[in-house]
């Protein structure tokens, strides 16, 4: 049997070389070397590409171990761990039983439970019934079928979401994955057996319940700790959803393919008007509302949704005034640094803050100011020549991250602030266990954007999109619930849209950068959307802001 050399990066200072045969399972390799880290091995990394443990080496190769706290190895955990549920399910209920994925909430998805009373002691049942499984340790399979013969599969099941998913699939052949004889569908790679899944935990929540992971630490699973306004926000573009007829992204291609796109953009937009002039509607009942505050993490479309609902403002019968608060960064060469020394433009510190509360107070008491704006090609605010003085009927309408923050806007009256939080939810699901990570809309709307008003490269767009990331846990979400209101700016259809103008900018990045595994999972789920041309979307859709084309100067 032929041998190969082998060498395993366990860090970026550290690696171990060695000669195995071929043949040799990951799985083997990851036992041995489990010892230098302190979370399960999930997967393994070689060519820049992802694999599972379960194959084998086949040539000389340089390798490192994905655990299950890394990007990619907690999603592989995630999947494994809703495959382990629908199978204890499944043992527990038969097919009596549907349990849906719906989205994430906290550290966890939020579930609903149809076929059987979702109380405490069938949520027992069912964690009792999953750890059984885990001690059993049943290797978690893989195997290849034919694209029809899955459709016929989960028509059996009554899984229609992921059958519709499958008919729009262009490729003729489906990985499914298989426990104990149970069968199902999951989008990516799965750990090697049910042994792996030994951290989870499940409780009761609003209508439905969540099976919470780890997340930072591999053996801990925290309390849920999530936004009850965020949650029910979700719940309500849900019901969108439902009213549009379109819940996955198999009803969506369905509705493209049969001609239905153009009603759906059209019926979509009329709910996100009738949504923001409902907020105006709410500011100009309290009159003694001066400040507007909008935030929300990056490419949540707050500069398109702050002129939308200053039209609507002024629909009634109030004169607004969009400001970003991006006008008032200090000059490049004295913004903070973060770690890394890199300049840290997320952070509160990068905000004059003091000139920005001068200048509101000033506007609040009646005097007229010199408005700065920021020049992002030199680096430095500059004046030129606008000037603002509120009257009476007049409203500021500020979007910026740190909108929420009161200590931005620490001068002013409490009761002269209204705060909106905006984010894009998406309500779409891949199918019925597999939900569609909300993050990963807005990831595709900022390279589609940033490619066409930045000079942006996707793969420079993906390498940022960490540290965006980690501003937004800091210095976003922890505020959102001061919000006197939630908006989600997600669109049902603006994956399809989106897939026209991302596809190219991903297939641009080299398969030997560090990137390339990202862009490679985004254009697998963009493989499940049909196309959706930009005609008939209107000049004012938050959607624009993204692709072009827009009215407003985005």
């Amino acid at each position: 049997m032929q041998e190969f050399n082998l060498t395993i990066k366990i860090s970026a200072e550290e690696s171990y070389s060695e000669r195995v045969s071929e043949g040799t399972r990951f799985l083997d390799l990851a036992e041995k070397y489990q010892k230098f880290y302190k979370d399960q091995i999930v997967l393994v990394m070689h060519d820049h590409r992802l694999r599972e443990l379960n194959k084998t080496v086949k040539k000389d190769m340089e390798i490192s171990f994905i655990t299950m706290t890394d990007k990619d190895g907690k999603r592989a955990y995630r999947r494994s761990a809703v495959l382990l549920m629908q199978k204890a399910a499944n043992n527990l209920w038969k097919n009596d039983v549907m349990i849906r994925v719906n989205h994430s909430l906290g550290q966890g998805y939020f579930c609903s439970m149809e076929g059987v009373e979702l109380n405490k002691a069938n949520i027992l049942m069912l964690k009792e019934e999953m750890l059984r499984i885990v001690a059993q340790d049943y290797p978690i399979e893989k195997y290849n079928v034919n694209r029809d013969e899955a459709i016929e599969l989960f028509e059996g099941f009554g899984l229609i979401d992921k059958k519709l998913t499958m008919e729009y699939r262009r490729n003729s052949r489906v990985n499914l994955y298989s426990v104990d004889g149970f069968v199902d569908y999951h989008f990516g790679f799965m750990v090697p057996s049910t042994g792996y899944i030994k951290w989870f935990d499940l409780d009761l929540y609003e209508n439905g319940f969540v099976i919470m992971f780890p997340n930072k630490n591999g053996s801990v699973v925290e309390p849920l700790v999530t936004s009850s306004k965020l949650f029910h926000t979700l719940q309500d573009s849900k019901k969108w959803s439902q009213m549009l007829g379109v819940g996955t992204v198999g009803a969506l291609n369905e509705a493209i393919s049969h001609g239905g796109g153009h009603e759906l953009i059209l019926l979509q937009e009329a709910l996100m008007e009738e949504r923001i002039g409902n907020i105006a509607a709410q500011i100009a009942a309290s009159h003694d509302k001066k400040f507007v505050m909008i935030a929300g993490p990056s490419s949540s479309g707050k500069t398109t949704f702050s002129n939308r609902l200053s039209i609507q403002l002024r629909a009634k019968g109030l004169n607004p005034h969009p400001i970003g608060l991006d006008d008032y960064y200090i000059d490049r060469d004295k913004c903070p640094r973060d770690e890394n020394g890199e300049f840290d433009f997320e952070c509160l510190e990068s905000i004059d803050v003091e000139k920005f509360n001068e200048d509101m107070t000033a506007l609040l008491n009646g005097e007229e100011i010199l408005m700065p704006s920021f020049n992002f090609k030199t680096g430095r605010r500059e004046y030129r020549g606008k000037k603002l003085k509120l009257g009476e009927n007049d409203i500021l309408v500020i979007e910026g991250i740190h909108g929420l923050n009161d200590k931005l806007s620490y001068t002013l009256p409490a009761e002269s602030k209204f705060r909106i939080y905006i984010s894009a939810l998406t309500q779409l699901n891949i199918d019925e266990h597999n939900p569609l990570p909300t993050t990963d809309g807005r990831l595709l709307r900022r390279i589609v954007r940033d490619a066409r008003t930045r000079g942006t490269s996707a793969q420079e767009t993906l390498g940022m999109w960490a540290s965006v990331r980690r501003g937004e846990e800091k210095y976003i979400f922890p505020f959102q619930d001061s919000a006197d209101v939630m908006f989600n700016s997600a669109l049902v259809y603006e994956m399809a849209v989106l897939k026209v103008y991302a596809e190219p900018l991903l297939f641009q990045i080299p398969r030997d950068s560090e990137e390339y595994l990202e862009a490679k999972r985004l254009l697998k789920l963009l493989d499940y959307f049909l196309p959706l041309p930009t005609e008939g979307i209107a000049q004012n859709s938050l959607v624009r802001e993204f692709v072009g084309g827009s009215c407003f100067n985005v």
